[in-house]
């Protein structure tokens, strides 16, 4: 494929001095070296991610619907009544018994909320509000634009139909009726559907608590960067992007380089209150890439230790603790997400292992996979999967630049990233897309 500028260019010749051949495995201990591991292709390592969620326990716990929001529910929705519970004028107008004309009632009408009208007779009308109960002995509702009132008497424009603008008891649902599976997202429309069947509180799975735990000592938290210095570029990302993905932040922290921050480290993935720590650097083999070490440390299992991916092939997905969440007999079970320190490998770590293992663990149904043609040739790596930031137009995704692993810039602009395979993608070529939380509407789709 022909790079399209001379940047395109430098990155095809340097992918093209990696010789490295991925293997398809990524499990053992965490003691394994960089010319030990197995790096784990990267559909293979979306799926170890998900059923790594998905075979813990799940918690649950009863809240008010409001705090219910963006969570799953653990038990069915069955209606506690029958929706409507009694039947309901469908439209401002009139109840009418019987064929018309009609006389109407002396009085006031029939108001929502009001106390039980009084029954129809045969050949009588009576105002009504939409949302009020219907008269017994009421055969039809009729709108206030088709008929009229004269002399004490209702004639009707158009014929009448019996039951019309009326809705029936039980239209809906009738009580112990299934309204929605467990496993359902509570979304805005649920909370309602749930609040009209009678709730006021529901039983969901908790978000899953992340802890974030930025590695580095060449991180600069305010100001320009200098004299070797970068600025802190994931604290301010990962927090709300872990949040649009379902779960609940508790913390961010920054640890050094130093011993001591490999303590803290060691210290967090052994007693921390998240089921899931998300740690960024420190996951090569560099001499102060403490990762490794202090997961061997801490007895922790490696599920996925490197992804054939271009950016973030150092990621790593590690589990510590035995039995189930709450399981009598095992300590908790904890999850290790460990992005590279480049912010946007960063984001390949995040939509590769964190966000198919949040999902799992909040009980969340993966996201359908679509495709897209895109536009213009794609350069591809010689055997790793490339995740590109791409604008979504209405007939293909569009390929934007500055996509190299320490740049943001590409994926600011993004609507997603295209998943582009081993050795590239031609123009019209249909690559999978991954919709960044904020372009697909963030939780609660």
């Amino acid at each position: 494929m022909t790079p399209t500028n001379s940047a395109e260019q430098a990155l095809d010749e340097a992918l093209a001095l990696v010789s490295r051949t991925p293997e398809g495995g990524g499990t053992g201990s965490a003691g394994g070296g960089a010319g030990g591991r197995r790096a784990s292709g990267w559909q293979r390592a979306r799926d170890t991610a998900a059923h790594a969620g998905s075979s813990v326990r799940p918690r649950t716990h009863r809240v008010p619907l409001p705090d219910a929001l963006g969570e799953v529910l653990a038990a069915p929705l069955d209606a506690l009544t029958d929706l409507p519970s009694f039947d309901t004028s469908a439209m401002d107008g009139w109840a009418v018994a019987g064929p018309g004309p009609w006389s109407v009632r002396a009085g006031g009408g029939v108001l929502a909320g009001s106390e039980r009208p009084e029954p129809l007779a045969d050949g009588e009308a009576v105002r009504i509000a939409t949302g009020a109960r219907i008269p017994a002995d009421a055969t039809a509702v009729i709108r206030s634009e088709h008929c009229r009132e004269a002399g004490g008497q209702l004639f009707a424009d158009r014929p009448v139909l019996t039951g019309q603008d009326i809705r029936p008891r039980g239209q809906e649902c009738r009580s112990g009726d299934l309204l929605l599976p467990a496993g359902s997202l509570v979304t805005p429309a649920v909370l309602g559907l749930a609040a009209a069947a009678g709730y006021d509180e529901l039983i969901t799975r908790p978000r899953p608590r992340v802890e974030i735990l930025v590695l580095g000592d060449e991180l600069l938290t305010a100001g320009r960067p200098h004299e070797g210095l970068v600025r802190d570029a994931l604290s301010p990302m990962l927090g709300p992007w872990i949040d649009r993905l379902g779960a609940e932040v508790i913390g961010t922290r920054r640890l050094g380089d130093d011993p001591a921050g490999a303590e803290a480290l060691l210290e967090a993935v052994t007693t921390s209150t998240a089921d899931v720590l998300v740690t960024t650097g420190g996951t090569a083999s560099g001499p102060v890439d403490h990762v490794h070490p202090v997961l061997r440390k801490a007895g922790a299992e490696l599920l996925v230790d490197g992804v054939a991916v271009r950016p973030g092939h150092p990621m790593l997905l590690a589990r510590t603790g035995s039995g189930s969440a709450g399981e009598q007999g095992g300590s908790t079970v904890r999850h290790v997400v460990g992005l590279p320190g480049n912010p946007l490998a960063a984001v390949s770590g995040l939509l590769t292992l964190a966000e198919p293992l949040l999902r799992a663990l909040a009980g969340r149904r993966r996201r359908p996979r679509y495709t897209a043609p895109v536009q213009g040739d794609v350069p591809g790596h010689p055997y790793d999967t490339r995740l590109v930031p791409v604008v979504l137009s209405e007939e293909h995704a569009v390929p934007l630049r500055y996509h190299g692993p320490a740049m943001l810039r590409g994926v600011a602009a993004a609507d997603a990233l295209a998943v582009v395979p081993p050795k590239g993608a031609r123009s019209g070529q249909e690559l999978e897309i991954l919709d960044l939380p904020w372009a697909s509407g963030g939780c609660f789709t």
